[in-house]
């Protein structure tokens, strides 16, 4: 287990700086998925394995078969998802990633003080079975504490879709950062930390500008942010970028990045 785990800390250091680096020197990744609408924050692709992009009509994420979590997932938040279909509650392992990656099953989490944490919310996709039931999948999902995911988190959650309601927009990434422990013998790293980063346009389509709204969270991942709110874990999105080494909102110029970010 210790083997185990100092490499893994290896691997994950030597992704944040390939990160560091691709952000630095690599071509954008273009892609039509409206969940990347402003960008591919890990220049996730199909050749790394644990930077492996996965694009589905409900999300798009890069899959660390490593550490079997996303490394993050993006969606796009606004009316058009939100209905009144229930809760499908169907977790299962998922066929997109590479064959010879362990796929991770929902009994993976079972006795080990962890939920199945969604990172896309299944009350973010509830306007279709088909997209709630995607919600689902274990790629979707990351080992969180229960105060972690069953109280702020959820409250962020809710007020993501607050906003939609009122009538805005919303682009989200969120995952999970740093190395906690590890759980299923060592083919799941729980992360110490999770993270989201929102956009909030004021209307669908709007255009970003120096003025548009952005909320970053690092929140820690045990059971000591019980009876606190997410507003306690505010950080800038420059923060985030700089624990992750990945570059959000790449596809809006420049000067209006670096302003929103700060």
């Amino acid at each position: 287990m210790f083997n185990r785990l100092y490499v893994t800390k290896k691997i994950l250091i030597a992704q944040l700086i390939f990160g560091l680096l691709i952000t630095a020197c690599s071509p954008q990744i273009s892609s039509d998925n409206i969940n990347l609408k402003f960008g591919n924050p890990s220049q996730a692709n199909s050749k790394n394995y644990n930077n492996y992009l996965i694009e589905k009509p409900s999300y798009a994420l890069s899959y660390n078969c490593e550490t079997g979590t996303p490394n993050w997932v993006s969606w796009q938040l606004n009316n058009s998802w939100l209905g009144s279909v229930e809760r499908s509650d169907d977790f299962r392992p998922d066929s997109d990633i590479p064959q010879d990656c362990y796929a991770v099953r929902p009994n993976d989490y079972r006795r080990t003080g962890y939920d199945r944490g969604h990172m896309t919310p299944s009350g973010d996709r509830t306007r279709r079975v088909k997209d709630n039931s995607a919600t689902f999948v274990m790629i979707n999902i990351i080992p969180q504490s229960p105060a972690n995911n069953r109280e702020v988190w959820r409250e962020l959650e809710e007020y993501s879709r607050k906003l939609v309601k009122e009538g805005k927009e919303l682009y989200i990434v969120a995952g999970g950062e740093g190395i906690e422990k590890q759980i299923a013998d060592g083919k799941v790293t729980v992360p110490k930390y999770t993270w989201k980063v929102i956009l909030v346009l004021d209307k669908p389509g709007e255009e970003v500008t120096e003025n548009t709204t952005t909320i970053a969270v690092r929140i820690p991942n045990s059971e000591e942010v019980a009876r606190t709110d997410w507003q306690d874990y505010i950080v800038s999105v420059d923060e985030i970028e700089k624990r992750t080494g990945y570059n959000f909102f790449s596809q809006i110029p420049r000067q209006i990045q670096k302003q929103i970010e700060k």
